[in-house]
């Protein structure tokens, strides 16, 4: 169980409780805190409020969150294209639609799911029941090359290459109107927006570095085909940098490019290459996933 325990400032006097709690929680949602407060877990001097209360000055807050309750993760029969595996490792090629791991709103389907299934139970416990195996993440809409690990000696080792930035990563994407220079990179530091929590957001003050090279593959009319490589990998990096300078991706509502006129679900967004050093021989391997078929149908349609 988590609790904040604080006073109210000048500074946040005046504003609503459940913004005050946002503040302070960064990592909660609105609509979390607000169904917390009404379970009684806000007091302000004591006393239990609603979410529509405006502290004064002055007033103490005592807000508890309770421990997440931890539910089983089933193994379920879901095919999987498997680039590479062995007795240490697996790579998948992700498709578009499928979750990672489970999370609110969606508890089978997953990645995990389906690797519990594959892997017999062969998976890394370091990050615990929901993230068996799991060491770094693509978004549901993103597809291409995720790795994941079937033991601890594996998981320490790539986590490790993760962390001093010797992974390869590239990325295709289709993003909208034309780069200013054909090679570019964005060194931005990436956080929390402040404005929506849902969001991550660029140049945030305290935010964690975040380094990505792009390339500019093809032009079309108000569209350009980029490769981009991570130094870092931050939540929804690659969407949030080219966004930042004007370019997000195409099918990305999220992050201000909107409805995807080529009528696809989600960012046009694909993890391409995947390069590591195997944890138990040293030896370097390089994976490449081809690009999907409604990806390579969208490009076949700019090029006519």
């Amino acid at each position: 169980m988590r609790e904040f325990v604080f006073e109210i400032t000048e500074e946040t006097a005046g504003e609503r409780l459940d913004k005050v709690l946002s503040s302070e929680a960064a990592d909660l949602s609105r609509s979390y805190i607000q169904k917390q407060i009404k379970d009684g877990r806000a007091l302000v001097n004591g006393k239990p409020q609603k979410a529509s209360f405006i502290p004064s000055c002055g007033d103490m807050i005592s807000f508890t969150v309770p421990d997440a309750a931890s539910p089983e993760v089933l193994p379920e029969d879901i095919p999987l294209d498997v680039a590479y595996e062995d007795d240490d490792v697996i790579v998948i090629n992700k498709p578009k639609g499928m979750v990672v791991h489970p999370a609110p709103g969606h508890a089978s389907g997953t990645l995990v799911n389906a690797l519990l299934h594959h892997c017999a139970g062969s998976l890394s416990g370091i990050n615990g029941v929901l993230r068996p195996g799991i060491v770094h993440r693509i978004d549901r809409d993103t597809t291409g090359l995720l790795i994941a690990c079937k033991n601890d000696l594996a998981h320490a080792s790539i986590a490790a290459q993760l962390k001093e930035h010797s992974i390869e990563r590239k990325y295709l994407a289709l993003v909208q109107g034309s780069l200013p220079q054909t090679v570019g990179t964005v060194d931005a530091p990436i956080g929390r927006n402040e404005r929506d929590r849902l969001k991550m957001a660029a140049g945030v003050r305290g935010g964690r570095e975040a380094v990505t090279h792009y390339e500019v593959l093809e032009t079309f009319p108000g569209y350009s085909f980029v490769a981009c490589r991570l130094e870092t990998g931050r939540t929804h990096q690659i969407r949030v940098h080219l966004s930042s300078i004007g370019h997000p991706l195409v099918g990305d509502t999220l992050y201000g490019a909107g409805k995807s006129p080529f009528q696809t679900e989600g960012q046009c967004l694909h993890a391409a290459v995947l390069g590591f050093t195997h944890p138990r021989t040293g030896e370097r391997i390089r994976l490449e996933a081809p690009l999907p078929a409604y990806f390579e149908d969208i490009l076949a349609r700019l090029r006519k």
